[in-house]
């Protein structure tokens, strides 16, 4: 399959229209909707919206691929985008970007689809093909270098190889990004590039969507001088027992592969140990990649657990409209479509919820063998009342316990390799987390639950406003980071246990920012750019629509005045929430689910007013005219 087959004329836009990040995104994805290769463009703009929010896509070099590989994806496709003044898209140079490719990814599509979608990111490595890209005038002339490089590519694959061993010694790489789609293999042909001009044979495996491709051999890892691990998620390490080994993210192995590959031939980089004990490079390295690493595992199943949370937070919601008791046969009140509604979104999607959780938690520590204990540990936790809690619980624990039932079993006779992933590591994996879920995690987390439940419950008005006073800022803090996603995981666990006013305020502080942003451009429009206030009509839709990170370009641009406004607002509206009484039993959904709060809608619409208010002002005060 050539490229030429997912992007066509109709996919392309020559001269984008946009200004900013946020809006060249809208931009590609509503043209890839009006090509109709979309079935959901808003579940398609989320999952670019989560890709982002992982690491910047804009690589560099004027470059941009916005990209994710979700079930809203009608047909495999790329659409492609041109802006001659270039737009501030985060790139990892700090340049503006040029070119943009947004790569559309059905959840089930094929080797042959994935490998012609990553062929793109490697043509992208090339400058030649970039600048024809630069100069081309209408579609076809973007089409004709395509081509030219896909037959190119030909051509190089089936001319004989040339390369000899080098006196510097062999160096290995892995590559892997969380969708494996670009990034992995744009890493890999700029590591495999270097290397060429620097005289360095090499060998790259890739970790991507279909698979590993060119995969390290033992003979291979025994004549290394090093080995380079460029990835953003899980990939087998204890191969590389006893080797030096470097690990960056994967966006490193695009920037950096000259500095990695002279740190690799210098075999300047801590030995690797195995699992018992992380690299050891100075200066509290461990403890920061343990850090990330937690967090990572976490975000995998968050993530991964959203469209569960969402889609059945939501229907419920909807059984509510009905009545509280409406899905209840033995209430006086019952109607049988809140009931289905309940059903669906209750009985089957948030059952889900947190078994999926643990999974995926456990499968970004352990790769797929964790999935399966990791699944059995949080239905215990779910069916145990261990609640959220448990399943985080239960994804760790099946994840750690998995990669300690690899390394005992890593001694057992080659011949039994094929069994460990089909037999061994499941019982032994499932067991051991089951029994240690059902003695000894469930009851005590339970306990732990019940009581973090009861004391929310009876806490005063002054306390709850406190607490939403700081739910609603953390959400402002990093917008969319480590400290907004853990505001909103409490939210979920939260609604889980039955407590609806903890993600009222929640909501309400992360829709503020960007709201607020959006009026500041409106009131105070001499002290923002022409593309800011651009952006900031944006950011009206973005904020209605509970997604705060619309307000990071202005944090960006000047964090020093922007994000304690943006704090101090949501703040104050998460406070108002709680003081207004109001509960969200919809876990998203921005002001399309404020009809079924619990408590006045109006009210609820108040308090996220008045947030969007103080954050507006605050930045009008504290902000200079553009001169």
């Amino acid at each position: 399959m050539n490229i030429t087959d997912l992007l066509t004329k109709e996919t392309m836009i020559i001269d984008l229209q946009s200004t900013d990040k946020a809006s060249v995104i809208d931009e590609l994805v509503e043209k890839l909707a009006q090509a109709g290769r979309l079935n959901d463009k808003q579940q398609y703009k989320e999952a670019i919206l989560a890709r982002e929010a992982q690491s910047t896509t804009g690589i560099g070099e004027g470059i941009a691929i916005p990209h994710a590989k979700t079930g809203a994806v009608k047909t495999p496709a790329i659409a492609f985008g041109r802006s001659k003044a270039g737009i501030d898209y985060e790139a990892l140079d700090g340049q503006p970007s040029h070119l943009f490719f947004m790569i559309a990814a059905p959840e089930g599509a094929n080797d042959t689809h994935l490998e012609t979608l990553s062929r793109l990111s490697s043509f992208l490595m090339d400058p030649g093909f970039r600048q024809k890209l630069d100069a081309a005038q209408i579609e076809e002339d973007v089409l004709a270098a395509i081509n030219e490089m896909e037959r190119g590519g030909e051509e190089e694959e089936s001319a004989p190889g040339a390369e000899a061993a080098s006196s510097k010694g062999k160096v290995l790489a892995v590559t892997a990004c969380p969708t494996g789609i670009a990034h992995t293999y744009m890493a890999a042909d700029a590591l495999k590039a270097k290397a060429k001009e620097m005289g360095v044979d090499i060998k790259v495996e890739t970790n991507g969507s279909s698979g590993v491709k060119n995969g390290l051999t033992a003979q291979d890892i025994e004549e290394a001088a090093a080995i380079i691990v460029a990835a953003d998620k899980q990939v087998e390490m204890n191969r590389f027992k006893g080797k030096h080994v470097i690990q960056v993210p994967v966006a490193q192995g695009i920037r950096n592969s000259e500095q990695l590959i002279t740190k690799a031939v210098n075999q300047d980089a801590p030995v690797f140990k195995g699992d018992s004990s992380s690299s050891s490079e100075p200066g509290g390295t461990e403890k920061k990649e343990r850090i990330g690493g937690f967090y990572k595992h976490l975000m995998s199943g968050v993530s991964n657990m959203l469209p569960f949370v969402v889609g059945g937070g939501i229907l419920i919601a909807l059984s509510f409209i009905f009545g509280i008791h409406a899905a209840d046969p033995e209430h006086a009140t019952y109607n049988p479509v809140a009931k289905a509604l309940m059903d669906i979104g209750g009985g089957s999607a948030f059952a889900l919820m947190i078994p999926v959780l643990a999974g995926f938690i456990a499968m970004s520590i352990a790769d797929r063998p964790g999935f399966a204990p990791g699944m059995v540990g949080g239905l215990m936790a779910a069916n145990g009342d261990a609640g959220f809690l448990g399943g985080l619980i239960a994804g760790f624990l099946a994840g750690y316990i998995v990669l300690g039932v690899k390394k005992v079993l890593s001694h057992l006779p080659q011949s039994l390799e094929g069994l460990k992933p089909v037999l061994l590591y499941p019982v032994f994996g499932i067991l051991i987390t089951g029994l240690i879920m059902m003695f000894i995690v469930i009851e005590p987390v339970k306990a732990l639950n019940t009581g973090i439940t009861s004391f929310l419950s009876g806490m005063g008005t002054g306390n709850l406003v406190l607490l939403g006073l700081l739910l609603g800022g953390m959400m402002a803090v990093d917008m969319g980071g480590p400290i907004n996603k853990a505001a909103f995981t409490f939210g979920i666990a939260m609604i889980d246990a039955g407590n609806f006013a903890p993600h009222a305020a929640i909501m309400a502080g992360g829709m503020v920012p960007p709201l607020g942003l959006a009026l500041a451009t409106t009131i105070f429009k001499k002290k923002f750019t022409q593309q800011e206030r651009e952006a900031g009509k944006t950011c009206y839709v973005m904020g209605a629509s509970f997604i705060t990170e619309g307000a990071i370009p202005f944090a960006a641009a000047d964090p020093g005045r922007v994000i304690p406004a943006a704090v101090a607002g949501s703040a104050v509206a998460g406070a108002l929430t709680m003081m207004f009484g109001i509960g969200l039993p919809a876990p998203h959904g921005g002001l399309f689910v404020f009809p079924i709060v619990q408590g006045s809608a109006l009210l609820y619409l108040l308090a996220v007013i008045i947030g969007a208010l103080v954050t507006a002002f605050t930045v009008g005060l504290l902000k200079k005219e553009i001169k």
